[in-house]
């Protein structure tokens, strides 16, 4: 059965449906010395689809009532993907970094690996945003966050704390160094007591937050006003503006969308949002890091601060694409390659590895993509959809690795089922709730120090492991209904 437009509404049997795969779904090398893609072949083959690599063109048949899945990592150009699947060959697509053009055509639907879907230009769902097309466009948020948000901090700890590390190692390996009269040449500063700017409190911002914390660093966040009382809870502070969460930082790390693309002049609301304000707003010799997205910072501004001084050092993590026949560069990274004659030594560019290159990551990613494909053809079903829900769909809600995002209802309820777990909880609480009573009602500094003395190891203990065990749960982080 389809509808007006051609699309299948419903599992037909009688037929065999197709997905490509465009993108690398393993990064760790196999023995044949190539990306290992066994780990997604086997789940997808565990749960009864069917693995092919390379092009469904040429195959004779299909055996049908199968989800087939054809595996062509190395499709990159715009016209490569065109030929592939701008004829409508695939049902739909599982894409990671490959920009899909707009004439691709995928009538069941697509997911992007990771959390942006500003490449997945298919009209099929409306482009990037996903509004307005006729099929789902779906993406994996969270899959990635921990591995870019550890990747940032490795960036900042190349610059903090400020020891040279490489000429000690060499001093000492060579026998040549007096600790006690020449250590005092080799001053540093350590990261605690520093302030970190961050922009955005998605899963990536919330997942530097807490490590960037964890080395005692003063954190604070930029980010819509309705997440406030969330940051303040998780102990953050909480910036009403960029130039806000910019004032005296040590650090800047930017972690937010391009966001909406404005109709009439074709750029994205945030494009430039680390602009000339925010950089001086900045602290004397400070870090900047965007791992996010290129075209955030406005480059006239960031060259002025790395010559001015305002800026040390700045850590980019963006696309860049080469043309194999003319050498002609592009993607959001071409403008900082303007800086480096002047900059190079300030300036740490990479080429969109931060949370594209982890093995883990990508194998997780493209097992939940395969879910959600096969969800969305089989039962209609939308799961972390990005725009409108089609006609015909309905919506699974939104899924993320455990600890990462909001804490939602389905995960309280999953959680209240354990009546041994959750009674668990209420005795340790109870625990704290009569010792911190009985401190209240103390009268004086001596009943005080004697309830202390009597019970102040019980409190303790009793914090540490119900703390423990709602991290463990998973149980931290803003509440979604």
């Amino acid at each position: 059965m389809t509808d007006a437009i051609g699309t299948v509404r419903h599992f037909d049997m009688s037929r065999a449906y197709t997905v490509l795969i465009c993108d690398l779904v393993g990064l760790r090398f196999g023995p044949d010395g190539k990306p290992d893609c066994s780990e997604v072949r086997d789940y997808i083959e565990l749960k009864g689809g069917r693995f092919h690599e390379g092009s469904l063109v040429g195959l004779a048949s299909l055996e049908a009532g199968r989800i087939h899945f054809f595996y062509q990592p190395d499709l990159s150009t715009r016209d490569e993907l065109i030929a592939a699947a701008g004829p409508g060959l695939y049902d739909a697509v599982i894409a990671a970094a490959t920009f899909l053009p707009e004439e691709t055509v995928f009538p069941q639907g697509g997911v992007r690996i990771g959390a942006g879907t500003g490449n997945m230009g298919s009209a099929s769902w409306g482009g990037g945003s996903g509004e307005g097309g006729v099929a789902p466009l779906m993406n994996t948020p969270g899959i990635n966050s921990r591995a870019t948000a550890q990747m940032a901090m490795k960036a900042i700890l190349k610059i903090f704390p400020d020891i040279d590390v490489e000429i000690l190692n060499k001093r000492v390996g060579d026998g040549d160094f007096d600790t006690g009269r020449e250590l005092k040449d080799y001053p540093t500063e350590k990261l605690e007591g520093k302030t970190i700017g961050v922009f955005g409190y998605g899963n990536i911002g919330r997942e530097l937050a807490k490590v960037a914390r964890a080395f005692g660093m003063n954190v604070r966040i930029h980010a819509r006003g309705h997440h406030r009382e969330w940051i303040e809870a998780e102990g953050f502070l909480y910036a009403a503006t960029p130039v806000e969460a910019a004032k005296d930082a040590d650090v800047l790390s930017v972690h937010v969308g391009l966001g909406s693309i404005d109709a009439v002049t074709g750029r994205y609301a945030n494009t430039g949002l680390v602009d000339a304000a925010v950089l001086s707003a900045m602290k004397i010799g400070s870090v900047l890091v965007n791992y996010d997205r290129g075209e955030l910072v406005d480059i006239v501004a960031l060259e002025h601060a790395l010559t001015s001084g305002r800026i040390r050092h700045a850590a980019i993590d963006a696309d860049l694409f080469k043309n194999v026949e003319t050498g002609t560069l592009s993607g959001p990274m071409k403008p900082y390659l303007a800086l480096v004659e002047k900059h190079r030594d300030k300036l740490e560019l990479l080429p969109h590895a931060a949370a594209d290159t982890d093995h883990p990551s990508r194998v997780a990613g493209g097992k939940q993509a395969v879910d959600q494909i096969m969800d969305a053809i089989c039962l209609r079903l939308v799961t972390n959809l990005k725009g409108s829900l089609p006609s015909g769909y309905k919506s699974g809600g939104t899924k993320t690795p455990p600890g990462i995002g909001p804490v939602t209802s389905d995960e309280l309820s999953r959680l209240a089922d354990d009546r041994a777990g959750i009674s668990q909880l209420a005795e340790m609480a109870a625990v704290q709730a009569a010792i911190w009573h009985a401190l209240t009602n103390a009268g004086s500094e001596a009943e005080r120090r004697a309830v202390v003395g009597a019970r102040g190891k019980e409190l303790l203990k009793s914090i540490n492991l119900y703390t423990t065990r709602l991290e463990d749960l998973c149980m931290k982080g803003p509440y979604q209904g």
